[in-house]
């Protein structure tokens, strides 16, 4: 394993890039997802637990795209994919993903994922190492920040809140601690993209409540150790050690256990990045993420300091 620190990258916030909307029958599911031009080999991003495609889009206007083309969906239960009464292991999720390759006619591709996403991109690393040329791991590790839940709660909070207008849902969204001074065009982008607005004008989140702790449920039982040691892809592993939070707050992943997670994979490269668990992919923090992910694509990266 080799420890990095970030490179240098711009401190000005990068605006949304705009992407091609596309929905596509694959297993079963009508799954929306963005697809953005640009070169080889493709990316296929999966989001967190309860976000959407448009979690990448201050990753894609850094300039992932046009350097990648970069092909996000909505998993499903999010967004503006199918939601289904059950269905949400990670098996299910993974064959999805699969059919959906399958339907673009891509073979083998760079998979990364965020959070919940990069679970799912870890899963499918180990069981369909055919299909996964590189993997990057977005913010995830083996072992849970004990304060988890917590920190956790005011984001899910909003799969059940009802605002009282699209522009009521973004001032709360805003408020969120672990946005906490920080907003800008791409994260806007990223929660508009999950409103449902009401006919009686008020609203609220797309993504159901119901799939969410169905998928909890389903990433809980996946013996996460054993999958690690199976990916045998080179990998990279990018960690946000803002707090996710007040001042005071720890990270969500907390450098120890991501580390520990690092480990664990057979070819991998460990970097630490500014930002939390959120604002890692969005604004200034999304330049070095980009530039981070751009050269381990490309096997750009320097030797081990």
């Amino acid at each position: 394993m080799t420890i990095h620190k970030p490179i240098d990258a711009a401190s000005e916030p990068i605006g949304a890039a705009s992407a091609t909307d596309r929905f596509l029958a694959a297993g079963g599911v009508n799954i929306h997802y963005l697809d953005v031009p640009g070169g080889s080999p493709p990316l296929v991003l999966l989001h967190g637990l309860s976000a959407n495609a448009h979690s990448f889009s201050g990753l894609i206007g850094a300039g992932l795209s046009p350097a990648f083309r970069v092909i996000a969906p909505d998993l499903r239960g999010r967004g503006r994919t199918d939601k289904p009464a059950t269905g949400y292991t990670m098996a299910d999720h993974a064959g999805d993903v699969l059919a959906l390759l399958d339907a673009l006619g891509l073979k083998r591709v760079v998979l990364g994922g965020h959070s919940f996403g990069a679970y799912l991109a870890i899963y499918m690393a180990a069981k369909f190492p055919d299909r996964v040329e590189k993997l990057i791991v977005i913010d995830a590790a083996i072992t849970l920040n004990p304060r988890v839940g917590e920190l956790l709660k005011p984001s899910l909070d909003r799969l059940t809140r009802v605002s009282a207008s699209t522009d009521a849902y973004l001032a709360e969204a805003r408020s969120a601690p672990h946005l906490t001074g920080y907003w800008g065009v791409d994260v806007e982008q990223y929660f508009r993209a999950e409103i449902q607005e009401n006919a009686d004008g008020t609203a609220q989140s797309a993504t159901s409540a119901m799939a969410i702790g169905q998928a909890l449920q389903g990433v809980s039982t996946e013996p996460w150790l054993e999958l690690v040691r199976a990916v045998r892809q080179p990998t990279l592993l990018l960690n946000a050690t803002g707090a996710y939070g007040p001042p005071g707050t720890p990270a969500l992943v907390e450098p120890e256990y991501a580390k520990q997670t690092a480990a664990a994979f057979a070819d991998v490269r460990y970097v630490q990045v500014p930002g939390n668990h959120m604002t890692m992919v969005f604004g200034s923090g999304a330049s070095v993420v980009n530039a981070e992910i751009t050269r381990f694509v490309r096997g750009d990266v320097p030797p081990a300091a």
